[in-house]
């Protein structure tokens, strides 16, 4: 039976591979007989299921990355959620580092909002607990086509961010921040206006039967075409350049400074307990999906996982770089799985316990182990 189930869907691993010379830690872990690997394998049409694993090879003093894919396709739309973070928090400290005035540490709030905070603060609270607001505050000083424009020019496309998070504002127009050049001085940045989204024209961006609108339920496919757009190759493009960003020409590269990279480095693997979090309500595996999205338990001091997680609409996304150092044991991940069996959107009724997170933990876990018998 399981060399059945192999051979069905290895054709589909094979085609869209952009390498199929080395030891396929993919191709096992998706062959697994864990029950939570196989009921997605098995009922794949329903799960639009996307990954992209990378291998990290280190040879004398470079690095040697290859990419296995399994049914990534950027045409093919899934909602990239909280994983739009990410790029945001980047290009932040990009734009700090550009400007003489700011830095990580300036404090400053947003104009109508009470709260006042860091930069420092901002990016930690996004990577920590992936808070919508600390986000929104990054957007308002950066702006959507800033963030569009800046990601383009490192070569990472395709990507579309177009909408604050926690509440879908069509508001193309920043709000300015109030900005403590002292501690008696402040300054107001100002807002941008910026391009109106058009339609994303992408194969899936109409999904489900039907979903709800102020509690009324509405019986026609739910349209994303004006939500993010943040594909695999795009994560996995900017998840590359920040952790090994010597695998890219100077322009295609993060302008961070030493200090920047450091900082976000830690910030992407802090677990919400080392920054002061309730570690009951926000467990270790919280904003870990791959490994230990499916447990409480803590994770061990030796592997650390620098990442960015999302789910929203149903869909559960993870990109990450895990590096296990008491087994000399690294790689990427990028996954995304739809998990919305009845097909309906905002009704909350949506398998994320049941089949969405122990799929990532277990595909993380079974990466994981493959890596371990290919060091050996």
């Amino acid at each position: 039976m399981k060399k059945k189930y192999i051979l069905a869907f290895l054709p589909l691993l094979c085609s869209c591979a952009q390498n199929t010379g080395h030891d396929h830690a993919l191709e096992a872990a998706l062959a697994s007989e864990n029950p939570n690997i196989r009921r997605v394998m098995d009922s794949l049409g329903q799960y639009e299921l996307q990954i992209r694993y990378t291998q990290v090879d280190r040879q004398n003093d470079g690095v040697v990355l290859t990419d296995h894919d399994f049914q990534v396709n950027a045409r093919n739309y899934f909602y990239p959620a909280s994983t739009v973070k990410f790029p945001i928090a980047v290009l932040a400290l990009e734009k700090l580092n550009r400007t003489d005035t700011l830095d990580m540490d300036t404090r400053f709030y947003v104009e109508g909002d009470s709260v006042e905070t860091t930069f420092a603060k901002a990016i930690s609270k996004i990577f920590a607990v992936s808070d919508n607001d600390a986000n929104n505050r990054l957007l308002e000083f950066l702006g959507q086509d800033a963030i569009n424009d800046g990601l383009k020019t490192k070569g990472i496309a395709p990507v579309r961010i177009s909408h604050r998070l926690g509440y879908h504002a069509d508001d193309v127009t920043t709000k300015p921040l109030i900005v403590y050049v002292n501690d008696s001085t402040t300054a107001i940045t100002r807002p941008t206006i910026n391009a109106e989204p058009q339609p994303l024209q992408l194969d899936g961006i109409r999904k489900g039967i039907g979903f709800y609108r102020d509690d009324a339920l509405v019986n026609e496919p739910f349209d994303f075409s004006l939500k993010n757009h943040y594909p695999i190759d795009a994560q996995h493009g900017v998840l590359k350049r920040v952790i090994f960003p010597e695998k890219f020409d100077k322009e295609e590269r993060f302008d961070l400074n030493s200090a920047q990279r450091e900082f976000l480095l830690t910030a992407m693997h802090t677990l919400p307990k080392v920054v002061g979090y309730d570690p009951v309500e926000y467990y270790d595996g919280y904003c870990k999906f791959f490994m230990y999205g499916d447990t409480q338990t803590a994770i061990p001091e030796h592997i650390k996982i620098y990442n960015k997680v999302g789910f929203a609409y149903g869909t559960l996304t993870d990109c990450a770089y895990i590096r296990d150092s008491k087994n000399k044991v690294e790689f990427l991940l990028t996954a995304t799985i739809l998990v919305n069996k009845n097909g309906l959107f905002n009704d909350d009724k949506y398998e994320y316990d049941d089949v969405g997170m122990p799929f990532l933990a277990e595909l993380g876990r079974e990466i994981h182990a493959a890596e371990l018998n290919r060091k050996k």
